[in-house]
């Protein structure tokens, strides 16, 4: 995380991202879905807009949202999050 970057955030913030990471033989459609499903599995986001082709992800949430589990998220999809 950035130095003075809140841990969480409520509202809608911007992330940079990177990906995704390997070689599979997936459409950048199917990485847009798999990648949005695990960013709305965190706790607190409510929507999730995205362009991989640009690198940018927006996450809107009502409740406190830990920039550590958007991270994880991310990654577990298997792209990288750009500090």
């Amino acid at each position: 995380m950035l130095p003075g970057t809140p841990r969480t955030f409520v509202g809608s913030t911007t992330f940079a991202i990177r990906g995704p990471d390997g070689e599979g033989a997936t459409s950048r459609a199917d990485d847009e879905t798999r990648l949005a499903a695990r960013i709305l599995a965190v706790p607190g986001v409510e929507v999730v807009s995205l362009d991989t082709a640009t690198g940018v992800v927006n996450v809107r949430g009502t409740a406190p949202v830990d920039r550590a589990d958007i991270a994880a998220a991310v990654a577990a999809a298997g792209f990288t999050l750009v500090p």
